[in-house]
């Protein structure tokens, strides 16, 4: 087992609960429903990955070996890059400063990392004997 993913998979999603809540009760008195939307697919796919994370974290303790190292530390980066540029891009839509917007680029690189992290968890369970 690999104790740090799992530390990490616990507060990510408890962050996800959290943001998740604030999506769905405050953030739409405070941005039009397109930026809600964006909001809760960040919220989504840091869910999606805190599972993942969760699996690379408890499949390490059964095949040690890199690309399992690699497949969480590629899910945390994807939540980091994916999710947290759009949940800054609604802050910037909240509040409305308009000096950042190219922000948006590094959600496909999040997206990217996101993928390397699942070929890696792939290649670590296609080696289980």
């Amino acid at each position: 087992m690999h104790k740090g993913f799992l530390v990490w998979a616990a507060a990510l999603g408890a962050l996800a609960v959290i943001l998740g809540a604030f999506g769905a009760h405050k953030l739409k008195e405070l941005v039009p429903p397109e930026t809600v939307s964006t909001f809760q697919t960040g919220v989504t796919y840091q869910f999606y990955h805190v599972f993942a994370l969760l699996a690379a974290g408890i499949l390490y303790a059964y095949i040690p070996g890199s690309q399992l190292l690699w497949a969480g530390r590629c899910f945390i980066g994807g939540i980091i890059l994916f999710s947290g540029s759009l949940y800054l891009l609604t802050v910037l839509k909240m509040t409305s400063n308009v000096g950042l917007r190219g922000i948006g680029i590094i959600t496909p690189i999040g997206g990217l990392v996101f993928i390397v992290g699942w070929i890696n968890l792939l290649l670590g369970v296609l080696k289980m004997k």
